[in-house]
């Protein structure tokens, strides 16, 4: 049976004594949880007091981006190795924010992709359609293209070392979320892919996350899905209360 992730992807968002403070209320709401695998993604400025912070708990700390490349004349950007030597374990990767106001592409992702993977980070690779792409029927058209391009040239072992979020963009930070039902067509289409370009074995490991307006109220009808293992939480990550209330209702 895969195992639950909730992930808080915090995005711009809590400086450093706040990111401590909530990490410390996290540690105690969340210490008997062993069924749900919990990760934080922070901002950079954050992650070293993060990593101190959630030492030896049950939380582990993930980042919002990284770059393909080890080292050299890349202004702003943050090598893999930086990310894990900070006690990083997840990366999320080709968010639909980086995609739309940073110029992301399948291309950038999968370079991302296997540059974390060669340095031991597990990424969580984000794909989605946009409001005008779900009305024009192409939901799946768009899924395809971002799992064909984004896990380009990516064995069945490494695979195993990928969570895919499912995130549709226009039910991020507006309030929407997909039914439980679009929730669970977009998941199973997605683990069809992957039986197609892998296994069945592997599609049925893969951890598949359902990101975009996910609160406490959704979380338990959306888990109950049969494709849908986790959440991608944006802003009730950011509240005590809000996030440790999603990952005890992902408790299958």
């Amino acid at each position: 049976m895969r195992k639950p992730i909730i992930a808080g992807n915090w995005k711009l968002n809590k400086n450093i004594k706040e990111t401590v403070e909530l990490l410390e209320a996290l540690k105690k709401e969340l210490a008997d949880i062993k069924d749900v695998d919990i990760a934080v993604c922070p901002v950079f400025t954050s992650l070293v007091d993060a990593a101190k912070a959630i030492e030896g708990s049950n939380i582990k700390l993930g980042a919002q981006n990284v770059y393909w490349e080890d080292s050299g004349a890349y202004t702003g950007e943050i090598a893999p190795a930086m990310l894990k030597e900070i006690g990083c374990t997840y990366v999320i990767i080709g968010h639909s924010e980086r995609r739309t106001y940073f110029g992301e592409s399948n291309e950038t992702v999968n370079k991302k992709i296997k540059a974390a993977l060669v340095h031991g980070l597990l990424p969580i690779m984000c794909i989605g359609e946009r409001l005008e792409e779900r009305e024009q029927g192409k939901t799946f058209a768009v899924l395809e293209d971002h799992l064909q391009g984004g896990l380009e040239g990516i064995s069945a072992d490494d695979m195993l070392k990928i969570i895919i979020a499912y995130e549709p963009v226009w039910a991020i930070g507006t309030g929407k979320t997909a039914t439980p039902q679009q929730a669970q067509e977009a998941h199973k289409y997605i683990r069809d892919f992957l039986k197609k370009k892998y296994n069945e074995d592997i599609a049925a490991a893969v951890r598949i996350q359902y990101g975009g307006s996910v609160k406490p109220a959704n979380i338990s009808e959306l888990m109950a899905q049969e494709d849908l293992d986790g959440a991608l939480v944006g802003g009730a990550s950011l509240k005590v209360d809000s996030f440790s209330q999603i990952v005890k209702g992902a408790r299958k």
